[in-house]
């Protein structure tokens, strides 16, 4: 099995790299390769790509991000998270390849308290949201063998997260306020990366599963109770923090304006997810202590 990878970097790219590594010969780009054009910001050059290498699965692991920035800087975001997704998928389409995409809980609206399906109605917030979903639908409508992965909360030991920045600034500040009215499921891009390289041998041997999956840890947590496991753990760990025990502050997400609206409800339902790829998650807290120990572990 041929396996050619986008955004080998980025913090799911990164444990993709290592998770997708023994099935296959793995091409691993980035947007700085030299062989082969790795820039999802040139759609040709990554179509002409995939004409080149000829994978059997094509993994794209490379987005715009950056929720906040997206709002303004609109043309980039729709050419990264739309436009290069549905040249990779044509292109799949055209060679016979799998084509794998991560997508994101911001196509929905965050309301009520329900775990989202992946059938429900979607609704998103934000300009990122909006690019994502134009993304999961440019590649259903290609017609190619799929599978598409909305997740939430991603983390990792690399690079920077939610975690890490609660930590630094705990260690900086005598007050601190996180939001408490956005529940999620923190989801760690080494569960992803192994949850993709168990689905991508299913599907080497069952077309039938091509399609769009939730993604993400078992269970549900705030910013702020998340915040306070990571704070209680840095704690434990002989940390030295300038913020007391109680004064890490709860606050509504009414007082923490952000150019890009955020979902209230992130909460992702993976039914579909584990009774097709017979797979049992591990709850949140699972990941998140195991990345806190790589970092901060004695």
């Amino acid at each position: 099995m041929k396996i050619l990878l986008f955004g080998k970097n980025g913090q799911v790219g990164w444990e993709l790299q290592r998770s997708l590594a023994s099935l296959g010969q793995l091409v691993a780009l980035d947007r700085h390769s030299q062989a082969y054009c790795g820039d999802l910001t040139d759609s040709t050059g990554i179509a002409k790509t995939v004409n080149a290498v000829q994978p059997d699965v094509i993994v794209n692991a490379a987005a715009y991000t950056a929720v906040d920035k997206a709002e303004t800087d609109i043309a980039q975001a729709e050419l990264i998270n739309y436009k290069a997704p549905e040249a990779l998928a044509n292109a799949a389409k055209d060679c016979g390849a799998w084509l794998v995409h991560y997508s994101t809980d911001y196509v929905f609206d965050g309301s009520g308290n329900a775990a989202w399906h992946e059938a429900d109605p979607v609704n998103p917030l934000s300009v990122y949201g909006k690019t994502k979903l134009q993304g999961e639908q440019a590649i259903q409508d290609a017609g190619c063998y799929h599978l598409i992965f909305r997740t939430s909360w991603v983390y990792a030991a690399r690079g920077q997260n939610f975690a890490k920045t609660m930590i630094r600034l705990a260690q900086e500040r005598e007050q601190l306020s996180v939001i408490n009215d956005q529940y999620g499921a923190p989801t760690g891009a080494e569960l992803l990366a192994d949850v993709t390289a168990h689905a991508i041998r299913l599907a080497s041997q069952r077309q039938d599963v091509s399609g769009l999956y939730h993604l993400v840890a078992v269970g549900e947590t705030s910013w702020f109770d998340y915040a306070s496991y990571v704070l209680d753990f840095a704690r434990q760990a002989g940390l030295t923090l300038k913020l007391s025990e109680n004064a890490l502050q709860a606050i509504p997400t009414s007082q923490y304006p952000t150019p890009a609206e955020r979902p209230l409800n992130s909460r992702l339902n993976t039914d579909k997810l584990k009774t097709t790829f017979d797979l049992d998650l591990p709850d949140w807290r699972m990941g998140v202590e195991r990345m806190l120990m790589e970092i901060h572990g004695k």
